[in-house]
């Protein structure tokens, strides 16, 4: 199951100088092509992040954000017999919100998200209720009857995956987070370091002119280039980094010297950087944890964004497992207790370094999961449940319309597959506003935007 998105052709290589076409080890090698996008039309002078966490597989939303008031949870327990998490034990999780939902619906976290609640309590953590891939809004009637335009591919992993991180289905070349890095790139000392990938390579960091820097847990991807000797030698280590950076006269020889230069440059320039942020600095993170280890990079990574001369950067993190059609209620809150966990101690981390007002994050997946099992799992669905984190969160709070639980519901198109009445766009949208994208350069960023009033672009959680 691929999550990159290539473009081999001769030309597209030539324009975007090869950095979809190449991944794994030589990631950081083609993203270096960053610096040579286009002017940017935003600028800013203050500091601002955001953080992807993508949670390959589609998440189980009925098992991490669990109907709590008392009919809410007697439908869910109906239709999820052996995985139902049962209200006695979601007590301690329950969120208490300051404004009540209607009807007297209520929420608990699944117990293993217990460290997510102070945040909530605190008004630092968000819930966007009922959240997918849409290209306009959708009734469940309109869905029925194909009488508007629907996501491609609906319940496919790769295509919601893209068209949840890109507006698109598999193949798509850029994503809204390098989009909105191509509006502030050129702000940024180093413009290869606007949009960071700590797991490798991903469309939503890929922008029109903004390439993702793909960065490991323990730093930069070093070239063979970067190593002080090659077999023991370095004489040729020096030969070869002479060839490969070297002046030749055919175009293709001369854009792979240029490329080299500017990831053995980057690769020297973030590595001085993160000598002065050693990571005995950020002991809050679990270990045995591999999104824990992500978000400790990006948090060292911004805790040196001014002497990477960052000012806008967006970053992106990711897990897998999470696509349980079997021994879901073993795996599900093992994942989450991860989730949870790293997720805490990066908020816990931001504030110690004095930017949490300047970084928010938030949850993404392929799509949610059916209400109704199959055995001991759910099956591919649709809507979701996110969270955002941070400072500038308007937390304490549950945002959208919860979806009435059960089975043939207006909100449920299938198994209790839910149509989600908040779309990425929205979604994005928000975040991209916090970020500093104005509303006349918000269609570049999200082509579908223009469905919507804009009235409700603008969820409000920020």
């Amino acid at each position: 199951m691929s999550r990159f998105d290539h473009d081999q052709s001769r030309r597209a290589f030539l324009k975007r100088s090869a950095a979809l076409g190449v991944a794994g080890v030589a990631t950081p090698f083609v993203t270096s092509l960053a610096a040579i996008g286009e002017a940017a039309a935003a600028t800013s002078t203050d500091y601002k992040a955001l953080v992807c966490i993508f949670l390959y597989g589609g998440n189980d939303y009925a098992n991490t954000l669990v109907p709590y008031d008392t009919a809410s949870h007697a439908a869910y327990a109906t239709l999820r017999g052996a995985l139902t998490l049962q209200r006695d034990a979601l007590a301690a999780t329950a969120l208490v919100p300051d404004v009540a939902l209607p009807g007297a619906r209520a929420y608990a976290l699944a117990p293993t998200m217990a460290p997510l609640l102070p945040l909530f309590d605190a008004g630092r953590l968000a819930v966007a209720m009922n959240l997918g891939t849409l290209v306009e809004p959708t009734t469940k009637a309109q869905y029925n009857a194909r009488s508007v335009r629907l996501p491609p591919k609906l319940f496919s992993h790769n295509d919601q995956q893209s068209f949840f991180q890109a507006s698109n289905p598999e193949g798509a070349t850029s994503g809204w987070g390098g989009r909105i890095g191509d509006l502030f790139m050129s702000g940024n000392g180093a413009s290869t370091l606007t949009c960071i990938n700590a797991s490798g390579n991903a469309v939503y960091l890929t922008g029109k002119s903004a390439i993702q820097y793909s960065i490991g847990t323990g730093g930069p991807v070093p070239l063979i280039g970067n190593s002080q000797t090659v077999y023991g030698s370095a004489t040729a280590a020096g030969t070869l980094r002479q060839l490969m950076t070297g002046q030749s006269a055919p175009m293709m020889a001369a854009e792979h010297a240029r490329i080299s230069k500017r990831a053995l440059d980057t690769y020297q320039q973030v590595t001085t950087a993160l000598a002065g942020a050693p990571n005995s600095n950020f002991p809050l993170f679990p270990s045995g944890n591999g999104l824990a280890d992500q978000l400790r990079m990006v948090a060292r990574l911004i805790s040196v964004s001014a002497t990477l001369g960052a000012r806008r950067q967006v970053f992106f993190v990711s897990m897998g497992g999470f696509d349980l059609h079997d021994n879901l209620a073993v795996q599900q809150p093992v994942l989450m207790g991860r989730v949870a966990a790293a997720m805490r101690a990066f908020h816990d981390t931001t504030v110690q370094l004095g930017v949490d007002d300047r970084v928010t994050s938030f949850t993404a997946s392929d799509f949610g999961r059916t209400l109704s099992i199959n055995g001991d799992g759910s099956d591919h669905g649709w809507g979701s449940h996110h969270l955002v984190m941070g400072g500038a969160v308007k937390g304490r709070k549950l945002y959208g319309t919860a979806p009435i639980v059960g089975a043939g519901t207006p909100d449920d198109v299938g198994q209790g597959r839910l149509i989600p009445t908040m779309s990425v766009d929205q979604y994005a949208a928000t975040l991209a506003g916090w970020f500093g994208v104005s509303g006349g350069e918000m269609g570049t960023v999200l082509p579908n935007i223009g469905n919507y009033n804009p009235s409700s672009t603008n969820i409000g959680f920020l």
